[in-house]
């Protein structure tokens, strides 16, 4: 069973990336995984619940990649930011199913998700948080809202990464962001 979990994953990974999760229905992830229907059930309530461990994955692998990049940064706030943002940006990139399924299908898989990017997003602003917020609270200006409004806005720079016919480069994204966080942080 634990074997046919992983290939119905692996499929997941393919088909939500390539086709989009409105397209991958159970009978396209069933013949890629090459499993029945009934197998299909077995290790899973439907494809919502996939597309969960799918994403699921994605970001727990990221936040690892992350948290140990901002631990291993020069410990200066600029150090931080360009390393966190990097290894963000560079993991997410890596592979683009992963950008596509982490930006873009998560969006398009609805209201099922969205318990699992409220965690994501969590521990994202988490590791903000602490590693690089470090400034005094302007009036007016809540910190959670801040590193909110950062993390939105490299969402924002990779969606556009994924559907773009001529995508920025890497070195643009992350230069980009980077500069958006040490605005957001009066840098």
């Amino acid at each position: 069973m634990a074997e046919r979990r992983e290939r119905l994953i692996k499929a997941a990974y393919n088909l939500y990336a390539r086709n989009g999760f409105p397209d991958t229905t159970i009978e396209k992830l069933c013949t890629a995984a090459r499993i029945s229907n009934r197998a299909f059930y077995e290790c899973f309530s439907g494809r919502e619940e996939l597309m969960q461990v799918v994403y699921d994955r994605c970001v727990q692998d990221n936040l690892v990649a992350v948290s140990k990049a901002v631990e291993q940064a020069p410990n200066t706030l600029l150090g931080r930011i360009e390393a966190g943002v990097a290894a963000y940006i560079e993991f997410v990139t890596e592979d683009p199913r992963r950008a596509r399924i982490l930006h873009l299908e998560v969006r398009r898989a609805g209201d099922c998700l969205t318990t699992s990017r409220q965690e994501a997003v969590a521990g994202f602003t988490q590791i903000i948080e602490t590693g690089l917020l470090q400034t005094p609270e302007e009036a007016g200006t809540d910190p959670h809202l801040l590193v909110l409004g950062m993390i939105g806005a490299l969402q924002e720079l990779l969606i556009e990464w994924v559907l773009a016919d001529e995508p920025p480069s890497i070195d643009q994204l992350i230069g980009t962001a980077v500069h958006i966080y040490r605005r957001s942080l009066a840098m």
